[in-house]
């Protein structure tokens, strides 16, 4: 079902200005602070259950998935966001699963496909993926068998959409135009988490939370590379050049820095509890951690290896999305709350 939401009952709360950061623990290399202009910060309330979000260049949106409570699922939403004025466009929902409980096929990871003018989402209690129409809101595809999806990524160059199986450690390919499983790598005891891919060449890069470290799969190979990092490694993230990633470890409240030529870390940057999610400004190649438990989010230097500016967000912050120097952070508060916030940063130069 598509709703249209012109008048968005989203309340926008007051641009409010963030105090700097005053410095931050640098694990491999001493302590170390920094001090920068603050971004500029607004929030906005969506719905209950917040999960991730993702932005469409070619139609100037914000998707953002949703979700409440635990099987049998009844409440899910695919918002369509106005990335300026954080008003919801418009509401989709999910089709039904199960008409005796009115469970839904509840998203929750997602990706767009501009090529195609397509989101991808993960629907984690169902172990699949499904495909919607950016334009109509549609629901185009489900696609089976991916245990436990967590998260989901898009290489448009080579039409290919990447679902990491968290529950089977298997790494799934999807072709973007047929929309039909290509390629299926399993790495034994592996848990997939978050996932990014090398716009140029293709590769695939998973955080395996299972085993502290980072999985590498180039293109058209079958055999992963393993990079160890920090401790409870659940998201992953790429430098503009490809050159670098970087990992939110979840247990260590760490940023880990990796060559990925050199296949080590060069940096681990203490970011905050609960570390849960990360994402690179491209525009001046500073990266974004999310910290769960302490309910903001750090802007790490990477080159440095220092923290420049701390975010305050709302309760249990869940993802981060960053476009053209804006990030979007979506909270996901719980039982108690009955509307999760979206926080859009204006990153300061």
């Amino acid at each position: 079902m598509y709703v249209s939401a012109t008048h968005s009952r989203t309340t926008l709360a007051a641009a409010v200005a963030v105090t700097v950061a005053a410095g931050s623990t640098l694990a491999l290399a001493g302590t170390a602070s920094a001090h920068s202009a603050s971004s500029a910060v607004t929030t906005a309330k969506l719905t209950k259950g917040l999960y991730q979000t993702a932005y469409s260049e070619r139609n100037n949106v914000l998707w953002v998935t949703a979700a409440v409570g635990r099987p049998p699922v009844t409440e899910s939403h695919l918002l369509k966001v106005d990335p300026d004025t954080l008003a919801i466009e418009a509401d989709v929902t999910p089709p039904v699963t199960d008409t005796a409980t009115g469970a839904v096929e509840a998203v929750y990871g997602v990706a767009v496909d501009d090529e195609h003018n397509t989101v991808w989402t993960t629907n984690t209690r169902n172990n699949t993926v499904a495909v919607y129409s950016q334009r109509t809101g549609e629901h185009l595809a489900t696609l089976p068998d991916v245990a436990h999806a967590r998260e989901i990524v898009v290489d448009e160059r080579h039409d290919t959409v990447w679902a990491s199986g968290f529950g089977d450690g298997t790494l799934v390919a999807f072709d973007s135009k047929s929309l039909k499983e290509k390629e299926r790598i399993t790495v034994e005891e592996a848990g997939p988490t978050g996932l990014t891919v090398n716009d140029k060449t293709g590769a695939l890069y998973a955080a395996d939370l299972n085993n502290d470290r980072l999985i590498e799969l180039k293109r058209g190979s079958q055999t992963p590379r393993f990079i160890t990092v920090g401790d409870g490694p659940i998201s992953v993230a790429l430098s503009k050049n490809g050159q670098t990633a970087y990992t939110a470890d979840q247990t260590s409240g760490t940023l880990s820095v990796v060559n990925l030529e050199k296949g080590v870390v060069t940096k681990s940057v203490a970011t905050g509890a609960g570390a849960l999610s990360v994402g690179t400004d491209e525009r001046s190649g500073d990266v974004l951690v999310v910290n769960r438990t302490d309910a903001n989010v750090s802007r790490v230097d990477p080159r440095k290896g220092v923290v420049e500016e701390t975010v305050t967000t709302g309760a249990n912050p869940n993802h981060v999305e960053i476009t053209d120097g804006t990030a979007y952070v979506v909270d996901k508060s719980g039982a108690t709350q009955t509307e999760d916030t979206v926080t859009r940063i204006r990153l300061a130069r």
